[in-house]
């Protein structure tokens, strides 16, 4: 989403770089190129404006125009801005008393608010929790089958029934969760077109009987400064505790991520960059700031990682680096994690200075093509070639070839780019290596 505000903003940094010292007026020069990179990028005026004041006033105050580093001291500052502007600090969910703790998920239509419910049900299961999901839009059937749906996909709970009242859903729903002893009752509320005065009404009346832990807006990032209104009216009904933006690997310019924090005071517990059910990450205004500035954000990449390793599968595969027996079918097995971590162009958007380098690289083609190869390839083997890859000869890689639809050239390149994993990965668990994955080089 933030390819060309990060692209322009690098622009600025590179061209101050290229100057041993930097003078006032080249802060403002740049600074002005700053203000319109945010402007196009559909940032609020006003966020625009303070950002580019306080920016100036740091770096004035930091004395950078004597620095020996200056673009170094501008970057900082930039960045140390940013990270105010989006809320500062990690912003967590917060738990009743006793459970159940009640959240209540608003939105406008085709926010993604329901889709959003299941994957804030998944995270909770993930955390350990044991959520239920609750439809209270039951005048909807679509809103109703589709959340039934998610929670049959998911394994989760699901309340919901078509033809009664939001009210009678929900007490239904709170019922149902201290029977069967849930942590958390997730309730998918109904998706205005716009707040008009019986929604409002509605919507308090909704939020009197619940008595919400957390009462979280569902934005979609990609209507720009219309989520931004939208959360301010929202706002104005009932008390939000916090924000979900959604869509945030889409095309759009982003300028709602960088604006509703500071226009509404609500901060951005969580983001949704996906269609999959695990595609929604807790909100880090530190890492987010890192993504924007084309720094990567590897504490991100290294969550990814442990969500699909156990500490028990990392010391089996240690062992086995170690004893240098690693097999073709540990390679593809580290290739499917990686493939589960989310597209490839998104992790690789999570490493450091990346951006330079990825016009050179064909990143998006890799995410389907490359990884469907490689499962096709190594599906293709016998178990005795998975096993020992050394027997596979040029009649093998033919047979291999036609039974994966590719070519022996493309054997070849899987063959030669596991046996290099192979030796970096037993450098690694000797300690004569570098420690990151080489399944993630």
């Amino acid at each position: 989403m933030f390819d060309s505000l990060t692209d322009k903003l690098q622009g600025v940094f590179r061209r101050l770089g290229g100057r041993g010292t930097i003078t006032e007026k080249d802060l403002d020069e740049a600074l002005r190129e700053v203000r319109l990179a945010l402007l196009e990028a559909d940032v609020n005026y006003k966020v625009v404006k303070d950002f580019v004041q306080a920016v100036r006033e740091r770096a004035l105050g930091a004395d950078v125009t004597k620095s020996l580093t200056p673009m170094q001291q501008i970057i900082d500052i930039v960045n140390q801005q940013m990270i105010d502007v989006l809320g500062g600090g990690h912003s967590r969910l917060e738990k009743a008393k006793s459970a159940p703790t009640v959240v209540m998920l608003l939105g406008l239509k085709g926010s993604g608010k329901t889709t959003t419910t299941a994957k804030l049900a998944l995270h909770l299961r993930r955390q350990g929790e044991t959520p239920i999901m609750v439809g209270a839009d039951p005048e909807r059937v679509a809103a109703v089958e589709q959340l039934q749906s998610l929670g049959k996909q998911l394994g989760i709970p699901v309340v919901a029934q078509t033809g009664t009242r939001p009210e009678q859903a929900a007490k239904k729903g709170l019922e149902e969760a201290k029977r069967i002893g849930a942590s958390y009752v997730l309730v998918d509320t109904v998706g205005h077109v716009q707040l008009d005065e019986d929604d409002q009404k509605n919507l308090k009346s909704l939020h009197k009987l619940l008595s919400p832990a957390e009462v979280l807006l569902v934005a979609d990032a990609m209507t720009g400064q219309e989520a931004v209104h939208a959360a301010e009216e929202f706002n104005k009904t009932v008390p939000l505790t916090g924000l979900i933006l959604t869509k945030l690997d889409g095309d759009a310019r982003g300028g709602a991520a960088l604006s509703i924090r500071s226009v509404t005071g609500v901060p951005i517990k969580f983001v949704g960059a996906g269609e999959k059910a695990d595609a929604l990450e807790p909100f880090y205004p530190d890492r987010f700031a890192s993504r924007i500035l084309g720094m990567g954000d590897l504490l991100t990449l290294i969550d990814k990682a442990k969500a699909e390793m156990t500490d028990t599968d990392v010391e089996s595969l240690t062992q086995r680096m170690k004893k240098g027996s690693l097999t073709l079918d540990d390679f593809l097995d580290q290739y499917q994690r990686i493939k589960r971590m989310g597209p490839l162009s998104q992790l690789v958007g999570l490493l450091p200075g990346f951006s330079q380098i990825k016009n050179r690289l064909n990143v998006d083609d890799m995410d389907e093509n490359y990884f469907r190869h490689v499962e096709a390839i190594i599906y293709s083997m016998t178990k005795e070639e998975r096993q020992n890859p050394d027997i596979i000869d040029g009649s093998r890689r033919r047979r291999i070839a036609t039974g994966s639809g590719t070519k022996p050239a493309d054997i070849n390149r899987v063959l030669k780019q596991f046996r290099e994993a192979k030796k970096i990965m037993q450098m690694i668990s000797t300690g004569r290596g570098s420690k990151i994955s080489p399944f993630l080089r």
